[in-house]
């Protein structure tokens, strides 16, 4: 009979790979936690970022509202189409454009928003309390860095 010898290759990861590799790490765990969390409001994380982007700017139209939660037109329509139905998101005419809807929190979404959001912000909030001030705020600035120089480079296929 033939063994089959496993060989372990050591393997020398850049340092850009390794922390690519923690920062999926670390957002896959604190997101588990915040699907939880946002389930026992009846939200999920995409209908909670809408209901947060309509409560910090009231009025935006389906275009303006895809293009900061970076998902597409027809995913927006579904999702504030669920979001109405749940009797937390109205759409109003828009009195400049006759072909767009401006999109306003129901009292019903404001309540939601209102409870789940402190809890989530405090469900973030502990899951960095293993950096001290001074670590959390190096942290925000070198990601920050990051998303900027991202943020300005063009999409490839």
């Amino acid at each position: 009979m033939i063994e089959k010898v496993q060989r372990r290759v050591a393997r020398q990861y850049r340092t850009s790979i390794l922390g690519w590799l923690h920062m999926v790490r670390v957002h896959s765990r604190i997101s588990r936690g915040e699907q939880a969390l946002l389930a026992a409001y009846g939200l999920t994380g995409a209908q909670f970022d809408v209901l947060s982007h309509l409560a910090s700017e009231p009025g935006l139209n389906q275009q303006m509202l895809a293009g900061r939660l970076l998902v597409t037109k027809g995913n927006v329509a579904g999702l504030i189409d669920r979001l109405e139905t749940a009797g937390f998101v109205e759409r109003r005419d828009d009195p400049e454009d006759r072909r767009t809807h401006r999109l306003y929190l129901t009292p019903a979404g404001e309540c939601a928003f209102d409870a789940a959001a402190p809890a989530l912000e405090t469900h973030i909030d502990s899951r960095f309390e293993t950096l001290n001030p001074d670590e959390q705020a190096t942290l925000l600035s070198l990601l920050a860095k990051l998303d900027r120089a991202l943020r300005n480079e063009k999409e490839e296929c």
